[in-house]
C-alpha cells in the first residue's frame, strides 16, 4: 500500500466514521423520543429501553453507512481541495479514476463488511428488539401468532380455503376442503360452517360432501357433525409476523417457499430478499457519486457539495421506493425492481467521474 493510499483511507474512514456516529445518534435519540410514550404506557421501565436500543442499533449502522460514507467522502475531498491536494495529484498527471482507486477499493470492503452485518449481526439483534418490544410493550405471548384472515394452505395432496381462523379457541370460520387423487382431480370436497379443534381432530359442523363416485360423476351428502383427520393442527394455519430485518437471505428465502407453498403472496418479501443483496452496493455507489459532485463545485465548496449529496440520498430512498411499488404491483420484475435504483446511480456515478475527468 503506498503512501497516498494509507493518507486516503486514514481520511476517510475518520470522516465516515465521525457522520457515521453523528447519525446513529441521531436516529437512536429520534427513535427514544418515538417510542417512548409507548414504553411509558405499557408501564414498562424505561431502563428497557436501554437494551431495546442496543439491539436496534446494528440495523441503524446497517441503514445509516451508505449515508455516512457519501457525506464522509464529500468531507474528506472537499477539504484536499481546499488545501489544493488534488490539484497537485492532477498536476502530477494523475486522473480521476487514479486518485480515487483507493477510496473506491475502500467502499467495496464497506459493502462487503455491510453485507455481513446485515447478513450475521442484524437478524439477530433485530429479533431481540422486537422480542422487548413485542412482549413487554405490546403484551403479546411468546407463541402468539397473527391472523391472515381468508387463508390458502396446501397440504399432501389436499388444499385448504379458510375464511377466517381464530388462532386462540382453534377455530375455522367457513372452511372448504379439497383433497385431490393421484392425477390431481378432486375427489372429495368437504364444505362446513365452522371447524373446531379437538386435540386430535377436526369437529365439522353443518356441511356438505362432495365425493367422487366410481361411474366417474359426484355424490352429495350432509352431515351435522364430522370428525375430520388431518395431519395439520391450529399452529400450521398460522405464521408467526416476522420482518424482512429479523432473517438472513437465506432464512428469508425459506421463509418464502413456505408461504408459497402454503398458498399465500409473497410478493414484497420476494423484492425485500433482492434489495438484500442490492443494499450493500449502495455504499461504493453513493461514494461513486460523492466524489465528482465534491470536485465540480466551484461556489460554495463543502456546504453545497453536502447539500447535493443529501440530495442525491433523498432522491435514491425515492427512486427505490418507486421501483418497489412497481414490483409489488406486478409492473417490474423482483430482481429487477430490487436493483433499478442501483443501476441508475451507478450509471449517474460512472457518467459524472467521466465528466469530471474531461
Amino acid at each position: 500500500m503506498t503512501v497516498l493510499s494509507r493518507y486516503f483511507l486514514k481520511e476517510i474512514f475518520s470522516s465516515v466514521g465521525i457522520c457515521l456516529f453523528v447519525f446513529v445518534s441521531l436516529y437512536l435519540v429520534i427513535h427514544f423520543f418515538g417510542r417512548f410514550d409507548n414504553f411509558a404506557e405499557a408501564r414498562v421501565p424505561l431502563t428497557r429501553m436501554v437494551p431495546y436500543l442496543l439491539y436496534k442499533t446494528p440495523f441503524i449502522v446497517v441503514q445509516m453507512l451508505p449515508s455516512a460514507a457519501l457525506i464522509g467522502v464529500i468531507i474528506t475531498f472537499s477539504g484536499m481541495k481546499k488545501r489544493n491536494e488534488i490539484l497537485s495529484l492532477r498536476v502530477s498527471g494523475m486522473n480521476i479514476w487514479e486518485i480515487s482507486r483507493p477510496v473506491l477499493i475502500a467502499s467495496l470492503l464497506l459493502a462487503a463488511g455491510l453485507f455481513f452485518l446485515s447478513e450475521v449481526i442484524v437478524p439477530y439483534t433485530s429479533s431481540r428488539s422486537e422480542q422487548i418490544y413485542r412482549k413487554e410493550v405490546q403484551k403479546e405471548g411468546p407463541g402468539q401468532f397473527y391472523d391472515r384472515g381468508h387463508i390458502w394452505y396446501r397440504g399432501s395432496n389436499s388444499i385448504y380455503w379458510i375464511k377466517n381462523f381464530d388462532r386462540d379457541k382453534g377455530v375455522m370460520v367457513a372452511p372448504v376442503f379439497y383433497f385431490f387423487d393421484p392425477s390431481w382431480r378432486v375427489a372429495k370436497r368437504i364444505q362446513a360452517q365452522k371447524g373446531t379443534w379437538n386435540h386430535a381432530v377436526w369437529n365439522l359442523e353443518d356441511g356438505i360432501i362432495m365425493k367422487l363416485k366410481k361411474a366417474g360423476d359426484y355424490g352429495f351428502s350432509r352431515f351435522r357433525n364430522l370428525n375430520l383427520g388431518l395431519a395439520e393442527t391450529p399452529e400450521d394455519f398460522v405464521q408467526e409476523i416476522k420482518k424482512p430485518e429479523e432473517m438472513n437471505y437465506w432464512q428469508l428465502k425459506r421463509y418464502i417457499h413456505d408461504l408459497e407453498e402454503e398458498g399465500y403472496d409473497a410478493t414484497n418479501y420476494l423484492i425485500d430478499m433482492n434489495i438484500k443483496l442490492a443494499f450493500p452496493m449502495v455504499t461504493f455507489i453513493m461514494i461513486l457519486i460523492g466524489i465528482p459532485i465534491t470536485l465540480t463545485i466551484q461556489k460554495g465548496g463543502a456546504p453545497v457539495a453536502v447539500s447535493l449529496g443529501i440530495l442525491a440520498c433523498f432522491f435514491y430512498i425515492l427512486c427505490l421506493g418507486v421501483s418497489r411499488s412497481l414490483g409489488l404491483s406486478g409492473v417490474l420484475p423482483h430482481l429487477l425492481s430490487a436493483w433499478l435504483a442501483n443501476g441508475i446511480f451507478l450509471f449517474l456515478g460512472i457518467y459524472l467521474m467521466m465528466t469530471v475527468d474531461r
